[in-house]
């Protein structure tokens, strides 16, 4: 399973890069507007944030855009910031037809607020480069988001839709993730990616019974070094 950060702050970007197991980052309107950034300034943060993954590493940035047009325009826009953004669309009868046109211009889509297989599926036949699929919003109301992601990722592994099968595409991006549980089912059921907010990729390095070992390992060492 790749994992990407869920995140617009640029320093939580930097740690998790440091860490060497970053594949991508995603990001959206609320995100960014958490960073206290501008709409002046929100093209040149996305360009800072692939400077500091690099060129080969997936950054999705989100189209706000409500008309097919717009999207397109916004599209093309924010692909021609750097090689490696990915134009983030909701699933919506809007944003199929730009996928479409997106797509054949050679530009990636992310296609976001997946609830669904069916949207899925469509996300997919219109040559979505990324699907993502939430769970934590599920969980919200009271349902089981890691059922209905199996569903999709069994669904759209179904079949080949011929934009990205070179690529391994399309590739389902378990979104909303809360826990260290929602990544182990996703990648227990083949989804191709987590993209996890950094609190909860920290969870992920974290278990009660590593800690608990460590704790005694540096207790012994400093019975040896002398160091209690």
């Amino acid at each position: 399973m790749k994992f990407f950060i869920d995140t617009a702050d640029l320093d939580e970007i930097r740690e998790a890069q440091s860490w060497g197991i970053l594949s991508g980052v995603t990001t959206n309107p609320s995100l960014y507007a958490r960073t206290g950034g501008k709409l002046a300034d929100f093209e040149p943060h996305m360009v800072k944030i692939c400077q500091i993954v690099g060129p080969d590493v997936p950054v999705s940035a989100e189209s706000t855009a409500e008309t097919t047009e717009g999207m397109i325009a916004e599209g093309e826009r924010l692909a021609s910031l750097a090689p490696n953004i990915v134009v983030k669309l909701p699933i919506c009868e809007a944003s199929l037809p730009a996928t479409h046109k997106l797509v054949s211009e050679g530009i990636k889509v992310n296609m976001t607020l997946v609830f669904s297989a069916p949207q899925a599926l469509l996300a997919a036949r219109a040559g979505a480069r990324y699907i993502s699929p939430f769970v934590g919003r599920y969980d919200d109301i009271a349902d089981d988001g890691l059922d209905q992601l199996d569903t999709i990722v069994t669904a759209v592994k179904n079949y080949s839709y011929g934009y990205w099968d070179e690529e391994g595409g399309p590739e389902i991006i378990t979104a909303s993730v809360r826990s260290p549980h929602h990544v182990t089912e996703a990648a227990l059921m083949g989804a191709d990616i987590a993209t996890v907010p950094f609190a909860a990729l920290k969870k992920c390095v974290h278990h009660p019974l590593t800690d608990r070992g460590l704790e005694g390992f540096a207790k012994d060492w400093a019975k040896v070094t002398g160091k209690e």
